[in-house]
């Protein structure tokens, strides 16, 4: 992105440099477009969830930017001559059902053929323009807070070997389908200003964003990382771990410093490639009350403290355990 061709204008508050989740384009001095689009291909069987999960993922972009989704364009490729009109009725029809969930209305969309299913969102939101989120507004030290816990990938991969029990496979599932509404309201309250999600560079490669973005480091407690549930550990040790989780490592070790005792599995989890994971937000101290009381009030997934950031050293994360 950086070597195209850029139209230079003020009213751009966050672009492509800081590789945020999201566009924010101040129109007024009370409004400013945020503006994301994501889609991919499936990741489950049910087609009104893979639907719903990607849904919830596009849409979660607005919300890592403190804004509120308005409106939306579904984006669709699929093989018509493999999948049936009922077929693709449903992931429509799990997209929209989000949009619903959201208050974001549904305006439209494009389709086009494709070898391969793929569906998505392009959502506009809206955001007061001095209260936006972004990844590169972190300070030193704030309390680094995780909405939602990790290892769905892995869980993907053990589904697809045969490994994971039903109900551990519908309760990632559900996960994926989370809305991440609580970043809205932490942006309007004023309660934080730095937050990102979770999905395929996993919070690992989301983290050393933020910090090369904001000019901090992190320390990473990875003991204190939330799995979705405690079988995670024993499908890593069984090699069910995704290639993307394996590229994350490998690019996140070139900035990262574990210590002895953090394990393999640890290390693992860290890099771990999310769909649809939670918001990893940047808290200062005298806000981390407030913050965790909005997150249980909102029923967040968890809220779960993981680490803190510090000032710029020769590693962007740290990670002990």
């Amino acid at each position: 992105m950086h070597e195209l061709p850029q139209y230079h204008d003020p009213r751009l508050l966050v672009g492509s440099a800081t590789a945020d989740d999201a566009g924010v384009f101040k129109l007024t001095d009370d409004i400013a477009l945020v503006q994301t689009t994501d889609f991919f291909t499936p990741i489950v069987d049910d087609p009104e969830l893979y639907g719903r999960i990607a849904a919830a993922n596009a849409l979660s972009d607005v919300y890592a930017m403190g804004g509120r989704p308005v409106t939306a364009l579904a984006i669709a490729g699929m093989p018509s001559d493999l999948v049936d009109n009922d077929t693709i009725q449903s992931i429509f029809r799990g997209g929209a059902q989000m949009c619903v969930e959201a208050e974001c209305s549904l305006a439209g969309g494009h389709t086009i053929r494709n070898p391969e299913p793929i569906y998505g969102l392009a959502v506009t939101g809206i955001v007061h323009p001095e209260r936006h989120l972004a990844n590169a507004h972190a300070k030193p030290g704030e309390h680094l807070v995780l909405t939602k816990p990790l290892g769905s990938g892995i869980i993907s991969t053990a589904i697809k070997r045969g490994l994971c029990p039903p109900e551990l496979a519908n309760r990632a599932s559900t996960l994926m389908a989370t809305l991440n509404k609580p970043g809205a309201e932490l942006a309007e309250r004023d309660l934080i200003h730095c937050c990102t999600d979770i999905t395929g560079f996993g919070l690992a490669g989301h983290l050393i964003e933020i910090c090369r973005s904001s000019g901090v480091s992190a320390e990473l407690d990875v003991s204190a990382l939330p799995f979705i549930d405690p079988v995670v550990a024993d499908f890593i040790e069984q090699g069910c771990v995704p290639g993307g989780s394996l590229k994350n490592l490998k690019h996140a070790e070139t900035a990262t410093h574990f210590s002895d005792r953090v394990s393999h599995s640890q290390k693992i989890l860290y890099a771990d490639a999310q769909t649809s994971g939670g918001l990893l937000l940047s808290v200062p101290d005298h806000n981390l009350n407030g913050v965790m009381e909005l997150l249980e009030e909102s029923k967040a997934p968890c809220a779960v403290i993981i680490g803190k950031t510090v000032p710029q050293k020769e590693f962007a994360v740290y990670c002990t355990a």
